[in-house]
């Protein structure tokens, strides 16, 4: 069989993995990480624009996120947005920059994040399954329209469980991951 036959199948299994890593990018640990703004945009002459890309975004302390605008007007225009979020920090502002202080997570908001992390691993392992269940049902159509032969299906259904593996162990590293970020203290 052609390995080009696998490649679609392939990128729809990372894009699954890219769409878990950017989810779990927003589920904040115990440090500050300035991903949790991606999904924050503000009002920039009528387009939606991401923060950081009207303000310089840095993380002077573990626990601190400095949001300094380019334009002083964006000031309040950030920081409303930022507490309509659900990131769940109140920003202090000092009329230059924005200052988010995360508090430590305590031992039950720990154990709520990793019940979190793990649901969004789950979710992704369900989606990379529906892939294998239509990419394998796309096979079987073949087979029967005469276009690939018993043999050739009895390949594709074994290389097709076996991208399936990969990506299902690659999603448990990285809830594994994330969770011991999380346990962190």
């Amino acid at each position: 069989m052609d390995k080009e036959l696998y490649r679609p199948i392939e990128e729809k299994m990372k894009k699954t993995i890219n769409v878990l890593k950017d989810n779990l990018a927003g589920i904040r640990a115990g440090r500050a990480n300035p991903q949790i703004l991606d999904k924050i945009t503000i009002d920039y002459y009528g387009a939606p624009t991401p923060i950081q890309q009207v303000a310089t975004v840095s993380v002077p302390e573990a626990r601190v996120i400095l949001i300094q605008p380019w334009e002083a007007k964006l000031l309040k225009d950030i920081e409303k947005e930022i507490q309509k979020s659900d990131i769940g920090i109140n920003p202090n502002n000092d009329g230059k920059m924005l200052r988010l202080v995360f508090p430590a997570l305590t031992e039950e908001r720990r154990k709520e994040l990793t019940k979190s992390v793990k649901k969004e691993g789950e979710e992704a392992k369900v989606a990379i399954r529906a892939i294998r269940r239509d990419s394998i049902e796309h096979m079987k159509a073949k087979k029967k329209s005469s276009e690939i032969t018993e043999d050739d299906l009895k390949d594709a259904e074994k290389d097709i469980q076996n991208l399936t593996d990969k990506f299902i162990a690659e999603i448990d590293r990285i809830v594994e991951a994330k969770d011991k970020e999380i346990m962190e203290v």
